[in-house]
């Protein structure tokens, strides 16, 4: 008898009938003759609500370990309700919490990293004839106090369970039908590829294809384990996440990736000295601010502006640590821009393949569209462009690099 783990997201759980059919499919599946383990999110926005109104009856700062104990909730329902119908329906069930399922954590809140899963409980439920339904999202730090593992999160929490179980494949449902070249409400003619590398999928989910988070694709690729993202809502067979080597590469770009709410920052005038970058973004490090994009430039005086982007929502604590660190060092001062997007192409292609991004650049520049900051990978180049030319730049794109 073989284990399956699958995972379904907040709009496959998000009411009494989506939360029913997802019991009737996990029934379907216990019936080929499967032990299932099911890791699930909160229902719908539940996870929205209880974030405001931590905030709010906290004058906008909730104590770390309070935010944790209320936010992880909302997976615990669904768990639980889940677990009802299917042992109303005759499928013997049980719904542990990430703790009870072995999850532990690292002892930081809200972004806490899995450390270790002992699936010793688990696999008692399942040898006991149960389905198992988990909580993702959340685990336990060594203090014993809940822990969240970051927004998204119950997909990291599926596939390190599906590693702790020693599979080679995780199923991750959601409300598309699996991962297209680009975002279908965007462009219409995106289209549904049937397999895409982790290296791919990686960069596509940093760069704001939401279908799967990244800490999951780096989790499946470091075990060796298949992802294959399908919808909650049909049978057919959706996207499998694998091993570049195993793929017949056709073209040079897989897909193109818009990612919204982007601000960039420049600290100015900073002295050209050894280390003073390393300065700079240590401190950024240490007020878990997550950096993206990095520019260099040099003014004629030898001193050097540096510039960035970030998430738009770590804009403000970003800007204080700022205001610090160019006290700290002498710089002149600082700026930011907060109408910035990122639009992104990406394809393991492109390692052997000459003047894609010329292609890029020429595109976006016929287009009208004005590019303030580029990064480049093997597999990836990016440009920071003003918010209101996203969507255009991704039609645009996904023309000229043919992905239709």
């Amino acid at each position: 008898m073989s284990i399956c783990v699958k995972k379904f997201g907040g709009s496959s759980v998000g009411s009494k009938e989506r939360i029913a059919a997802v019991a009737d499919r996990v029934i379907a599946s216990k019936s080929d003759g499967n032990q299932v383990v099911v890791v699930v999110s909160a229902m719908g926005d539940t996870t929205d609500h209880l974030v405001e109104m931590a905030r709010e009856l906290s004058n906008g700062n909730p104590s770390p370990r309070e935010y944790d104990a209320l936010v992880s909730t909302g997976e615990n329902v669904s768990a639980a309700l889940l677990s009802m119908n299917l042992n109303a329906k005759g499928c013997p069930a049980i719904s542990l919490s990430g703790p009870q399922a072995g999850v532990m954590t690292e002892a930081i809140h809200s972004k806490a990293k899995i450390l270790n899963v002992n699936p010793s409980r688990v696999k008692e439920e399942l040898d006991k004839g149960n389905v198992v339904v988990i909580t993702g999202f959340q685990g336990i730090s060594p203090q014993n106090d809940i822990t969240t593992i970051g927004r998204g999160g119950s997909d990291t929490s599926a596939v390190v369970m599906a590693a702790a179980l020693g599979l080679d494949e995780c199923e991750i449902y959601t409300d598309v039908d699996g991962i297209y070249t680009t975002d279908p409400r965007i462009e219409e003619k995106a289209r549904k590829m049937k397999e895409v590398s982790y290296e791919e999928m990686l960069e596509l989910a940093s760069l704001g294809a939401k279908v799967l988070h990244p800490r999951a694709v780096e989790c499946a690729k470091q075990n060796e384990i298949v992802l294959h993202v399908r919808s909650s809502f049909s049978t057919d067979e959706g996207t499998r996440v694998k091993e570049s080597k195993s793929m017949e590469i056709e073209k040079a770009v897989t897909g193109v990736a818009l990612k919204k709410n982007e601000a960039k920052l420049s600290i100015l005038g900073v002295s050209d000295k050894p280390g003073t970058a390393a300065k700079v973004f240590q401190k950024l490090a240490d007020g878990y601010v997550n950096v993206d994009m990095i520019v260099q430039a040099t003014e004629q005086d030898g001193s050097n502006n540096i510039s960035f982007t970030v998430d738009k929502d770590d804009l403000k604590k970003t800007e204080e640590i700022l205001q610090d660190i160019a006290k700290e060092i002498g710089a002149s001062g600082i700026k930011s821009q907060d109408d910035i997007c990122k639009i992104s192409i990406v394809g393991v292609g492109m390692v052997s393949r000459v003047g894609v991004a010329a292609k890029m650049f020429t595109e976006l520049g016929e287009a009208g569209i004005n590019i303030h900051l580029i990064s480049t990978s093997e597999i990836k180049v990016s440009c920071a462009i003003d918010a209101k030319d996203g969507e255009t730049a991704v039609r645009v794109l996904h023309s000229a690099l043919e992905l239709a």
